[in-house]
């Protein structure tokens, strides 16, 4: 995988990518939506940017400034797209959510951010904005992005505003060409709001600089032949950044949707994709539940097909120096080995070989069967499905990065697929590891002659892709940018001996699931800990498909309900407690103020309480670290693949 720049547009803003990408692929199809089972309506890269140049138009009428953020409330369609062309070719800010933003979000949001116009997707979304109209002063106009909802009197359907737009233009409105003249690459493209320590969202400011740099240092190959397959929440940065550089590449993307995507695999046969763990979770159940369906024959040859393609791929990583060296590499050692390995790999090769075509190509089919490569970030992809995939023949290679990093840090090119790690960091950006405690600079240590390989501490980047900041919030800013321009990601990390950079966990609460999903736990421990019969509480769930929590009762208002367990340990095993237990998480759950995959689907009920100078700091704060190790085995419990049931559905 080379980053062949040659063959793409960059250009200094978002804008002037449009309209170049709109002369030099012209009729080409950008996008496609799926109207049946085989059946795709594209539009061409100069339709593309026409609909957005008289929105843009439209937009400048209604009164929208340069630098001005709109609000798209929105998923995945191509009305989004458009209405981010109209957004960027007017000079002002993108401000995306989905459509499961709650009330408090979208409050905070439209408040925050000042938006004065937004794109809504759903009639629902749009009765709930107007729902809350009396705390959103400043919000005046509302543009519906699905033609199959009908607007209220007062709100104006997407076209309308197009078709008013293409009117100004026709008459000779210049206004359009005026902002994309005035855009400068320190200009923001979007503002995106992440979770914050005190459950707020926050403005992740975002300029045309940031996501410029992403496409020049993304170790990426796409060409105007390629099929690219779209199914994370478009409003997310992950997902943005790769459809930016599908749209420089010449492209086109295909959108699908969890319930159509293996459908949608074996039609488009995409040659790219941007993933989740979840994504290649579900792909691995399904590859193994249909082998234990099989014939016993069949099951037999996948065995020896899989078997064949872990040892051949595992030699053929370690000759390429892409297995994983915790440990300085002793020449003296490696070289028989190499031996042995290139050994092994020539006596494998013919076997592989026709197991690899007669059995492992039809489970790639399943997966698209034209996979160049795939790129897995928004969390943890676990090893052993890491493994799974790349030992069958499905390149699939892990990214790290954040919001606030545009996002991109680093990531797994063919040339360094080291299991277990993220890769290196891209081209232009500078890496410290850090101790969390101390500040002492860890990695690199000109003192150490490795380097501070394999230390432990916290990851802190610099580079163009990060953010300018959050919005309105200068002090929260300066937690994690300091004055040097380095960014705490709050991420534990560690840099192995063949230069890859390994993710260990966060060292600050948040918890990144592995759909991608940031979940805040205190608030959620919060609400739990108003039960009267819940004293302590963790949530966990890092890398992990749901939240699970450890509880620890509070013995008084067990003893008030008749209990007559006097000891914490008494009521671990008690089935009557868990269940009471149980209801009182479906009640705080279930009382509106979490999205679905915040709701804490298992738990387990702790022996003795935590306490100060133990689990607690001195301001009784949750030592999680400590915490984990405590009980590292109810924790495996918790997350066993039995696991994950809902407390609605127990109850």
């Amino acid at each position: 995988m080379k980053n062949s720049s040659s063959s793409r547009i960059l250009a200094p803003h978002l804008a002037g990518l449009y309209r170049q990408a709109a002369e030099r692929y012209e009729s080409l199809p950008a996008f496609a939506t799926r109207k049946k089972a085989r059946e795709w309506e594209p539009i061409s890269f100069r339709d593309l940017y026409e609909r957005g140049r008289a929105l843009a138009a439209g937009l400048i009428e209604m009164g929208v400034e340069a630098r001005e953020p709109v609000g798209v409330f929105s998923d995945n369609r191509l009305e989004w797209m458009i209405a981010d062309y109209g957004i960027q070719l007017c000079g002002a800010v993108n401000t995306p959510r989905g459509t499961d933003v709650t009330d408090d979000d979208l409050i905070h949001i439209i408040n925050q951010a000042g938006i004065h116009v937004a794109f809504v997707e759903t009639g629902e979304l749009l009765d709930k904005i107007h729902r809350l109209r009396g705390v959103l002063p400043e919000l005046r106009e509302l543009i519906l992005l699905r033609p199959s909802h009908k607007p209220r009197s007062e709100e104006l359907l997407l076209e309308d505003v197009i078709r008013r737009g293409s009117e100004k233009l026709a008459e000779g409105d210049d206004r359009v060409s005026e902002r994309m003249e005035g855009v400068r690459s320190d200009d923001l493209f979007a503002l995106i709001y992440t979770s914050g320590t005190t459950g707020k969202p926050k403005g992740v400011m975002l300029t045309h600089a940031n996501v410029m740099s992403q496409l020049e240092a993304i170790p990426l190959s796409l060409s105007c032949t390629d099929r690219v397959l779209s199914i994370l929440p478009i409003w997310h940065i992950f997902e943005r950044t790769f459809e930016i550089y599908a749209i420089s590449s010449g492209a086109c993307n295909y959108y699908t949707s969890p319930r159509t995507l293996s459908e949608d695999l074996a039609n488009v046969e995409p040659t790219f994709m941007g993933s989740a763990p979840r994504l290649w979770e579900t792909l691995h159940h399904r590859i193994l539940a249909g082998v234990k369906k099989a014939h016993p024959v069949r099951r037999g040859l996948f065995r020896i097909a899989y078997f064949l393609g872990h040892h051949y791929h595992e030699s053929r990583f370690f000759l390429r120096d892409q297995d994983l060296q915790m440990r300085p590499p002793r020449i003296v050692v490696r070289i028989p080995l190499k031996c042995l390995h290139a050994l092994r790999m020539v006596l494998l090769l013919p076997w592989y070989g026709f197991f690899n075509a007669a059995v492992l190509e039809t489970v790639r089919r399943r997966a698209g069967g034209s996979l160049k490569y795939t790129i897995s970030g928004g969390g943890a992809l676990p090893v052993e499905i890491d493994q799974f995939f790349n030992y069958i023949g499905i390149p699939v290679l892990e990214g790290y990065g954040l919001t606030e990093t545009s996002p991109v840090l680093a990531v797994r090119p063919e040339g360094k697929l080291v299991c277990g790690t993220v890769g290196p960091v891209i081209p232009g950006t500078e890496l410290r590891l850090v101790d969390p405690e101390s500040g002492k600079t860890l990695y690199p240590d000109p003192e150490d002659p490795h380097g501070g390989r394999t230390r432990r501490g916290e990851v802190w980047v610099r580079g163009p892709q990060v953010m300018k900041g959050y919005y309105r919030e200068p002090e929260l800013t300066r937690k994690v940018l300091d004055e040097d321009g380095w960014f705490h990601t709050g991420d534990l990390g560690m840099v192995t001996f063949n230069d890859a950079l390994k993710i260990l966990g966060r060292c600050k609460s948040t918890i990144v699931l592995s759909n991608g999903e940031n979940v805040e736990p205190e608030p959620i421990e919060m609400r739990l800990c108003q039960s009267p019969y819940i004293d302590q509480c963790m949530v966990l769930g890092q890398d992990r498909k749901f939240l699970a929590a450890l509880i620890v009762p509070r013995l008084e208002a067990f003893a008030e309900a008749g209990f007559v367990e006097n000891a914490h340990a008494d009521l671990v095993g008690n089935e009557r407690a868990r269940v009471l237990i149980q209801k009182e998480i479906r009640t705080a759950m279930g009382q509106g103020h979490f999205k679905r995959y915040e709701y804490v689907r298992e738990f387990r009920l702790l022996p003795e309480p935590f306490s100060a100078g133990e689990e607690l700091t001195n301001l009784f704060k949750l030592k999680r670290h400590v915490i984990e190790a405590k009980y590292e085995e109810e924790i495996a419990e918790l997350f066993s693949p039995r696991a994950g049931s809902s407390p609605e559905d127990k109850a």
